[in-house]
């Protein structure tokens, strides 16, 4: 019986926070096409979480061509298929391992970012104090910070996809003797116009939930010290769990469209 009540107020918890956010994501929408505009405050945050995140996602990227191509190189020697490589890890990265984990990497570095500062205003009452002087905090804080994650994410995701690509010519380059132009014109000759659009447009929904739920999370944050640590490490969490659950809907969306 307690485990059924545990189990009872946890779902009820996690239902009161869906709704809650959902409110949030239509506060969002309906303050983000209202006058003022905040484009000095739009512009820092860009740069905040753009070119500071520019060498974590490099370094991933890069990272992330190297594995795949050392890992998956033997297996496609053992069939004679080795010269589909830049084919297999073109669609691949661009596809979906790209999106994915750069998602993640700023999912961890922004989100927690977000949670953790917007957190810590709210728990000094700097939030309280610009809503008393009659200033919209929600406009300022969160409309700005929601629409630099939207636009960087998926410039972060082209650069990363970039890099991925290059340390996997490296190795093809070291190991088979591969030039670039031919390397990158397998790639380019596999990809198709279905392959980027739609790997393209999903990553603007992964900026949007991961700037949601920073900042719903840090916007909502408790008062105490330990409130600003747990709005930093949910935030990273929910985004997590959010972008699978977005990833999953933008391959099934896409592959009915394939199949029409």
């Amino acid at each position: 019986m307690l485990v059924f009540n545990n189990i009872k107020i946890r779902l009820n918890t996690f239902f009161e926070e869906i709704g809650a956010l959902a409110y949030f994501t239509s506060r969002f929408f309906n303050e983000a096409f209202r006058r003022p505009f905040e484009w000095k405050e739009l512009g820092r945050q860009c740069y905040n979480m753009g070119n500071k995140s520019l060498f974590l996602v490099g370094i991933t990227g890069f990272i992330i061509g190297l594995v795949l191509t050392l890992q998956t190189r033997p297996t496609l020697m053992e069939f004679g298929a080795v010269s589909w490589m830049p084919s297999m890890v073109g669609v691949s990265i661009v596809r979906e391992i790209g999106p994915m984990i750069t998602a993640l990497v700023c999912a961890g570095r922004i989100g927690s970012g977000i949670g953790a500062e917007l957190g810590s205003m709210r728990v000094t009452e700097q939030i309280d104090a610009m809503e008393v002087s009659g200033t919209n905090p929600f406009k300022y804080l969160v409309v700005t910070r929601v629409m630099a994650t939207t636009l960087m994410i998926p410039l972060l995701v082209i650069l990363g996809d970039a890099i991925a690509l290059y340390g996997s010519y490296l190795v093809e380059n070291i190991k088979g003797d591969v030039s670039f132009k031919l390397y990158f014109n397998q790639v380019f000759d596999t990809l198709e116009f279905g392959d980027i659009v739609p790997a393209t447009i999903k990553t603007f929904f992964f900026g949007l939930a991961i700037g949601l739920v920073g900042c719903f999370k840090g916007y909502y944050c408790k008062k105490g010290t330990a409130g600003v640590g747990k709005a930093a490490n949910s935030a990273v969490v929910f985004a997590s769990l959010l972008l699978f659950i977005i990833d999953f809907i933008a391959v099934f969306v896409a592959d009915i469209f394939y199949d029409l």
